[in-house]
């Protein structure tokens, strides 16, 4: 992997860091595609099972490079779309863990993931109308779904930036850390995750993802669908027998 981004795989978590702290960890062309290997590596890779997203330096992203983005440079990759990652995130589950700030671009890539892990003093926001830009890598869309519509249109609306504890009482956050400890927070959330049945894990995932698009009619038909499989597995069976037994469950995946 290149120097843009730091890949350290920790049994089945991967971590990847963006690394251009000089400019606050911004996503030109070179680094989105960057992301968007490593995201297909992690994939790709079956002991592999959560990823945790985060930044050099002390901040987690400003966003695009617009400095590259000047010369006409924009950070859109062929499969994966804005910042190498927004249109299509991991299928397995992802953490984004954010320190300093996630701006713009930043904010999208966080939200991304399915949760987030902040450091207390973190600062969030969509800037993009201060600079006649519209936040389309998935801000605004990713936070009229998970915000209240006046809560998000505040934010889109006027640019402005909120905290992370205040995202934390709305639910954008999941859990706040001391400055500094956002990573650490983001490995014991992946790691409660990793602990987990996998086909379970990925079953619940899916579900949550695709439910928005199901009517109220066929909701419980379609959750099936996905769920049984997963329900009539080995794992499954195990899960039952350890808690009879009492002993922690031995996953196979299957």
């Amino acid at each position: 992997m290149t120097d843009l981004v730091v890949v350290d795989r920790r049994d089945a978590i991967t971590v990847l860091t963006i690394n251009r702290p000089e400019v606050r960890n911004a996503i030109d062309l070179a680094t989105a595609q960057a992301i968007e290997s490593a995201v297909d590596e992690f994939e790709a890779d079956d002991a592999a099972r959560v990823l945790v997203l985060t930044g050099a330096g002390g901040t987690f992203s400003a966003g695009m490079d617009l400095v590259a983005a000047s010369k006409g440079e924009m950070p859109m990759t062929q499969r994966r779309g804005p910042l190498g990652i927004a249109a299509k995130p991991p299928v397995k589950p992802m953490v984004s863990a954010v320190e300093g700030f996630a701006l713009a671009g930043g904010f999208e890539l966080a939200l991304s993931g399915d949760l987030i892990v902040a450091a207390r003093d973190a600062q969030f926001g969509i800037p993009e109308v201060k600079r006649g830009l519209v936040a389309a890598g998935g801000g605004v869309l990713r936070l009229s779904q998970r915000l209240p519509r006046n809560m998000a249109a505040e934010l889109a609306l006027t640019g402005a930036r909120v905290g992370a504890e205040r995202l934390y009482q709305l639910g954008v956050v999941n859990r706040v850390s001391e400055p500094g400890a956002a990573l650490a927070g983001a490995l014991e959330m992946a790691a409660e995750i990793a602990a987990a049945a996998p086909l379970a894990v990925a079953a619940s995932k899916q579900i949550i993802d695709r439910s928005p698009d199901w009517s109220v009619e066929e909701g419980f038909a379609k959750q099936g669908e996905i769920a049984v499989p997963a329900l009539f597995s080995e794992d499954a069976a195990e899960g039952a027998l350890a808690f009879a037994q009492k002993r922690e469950p031995r996953w196979q995946g299957r």
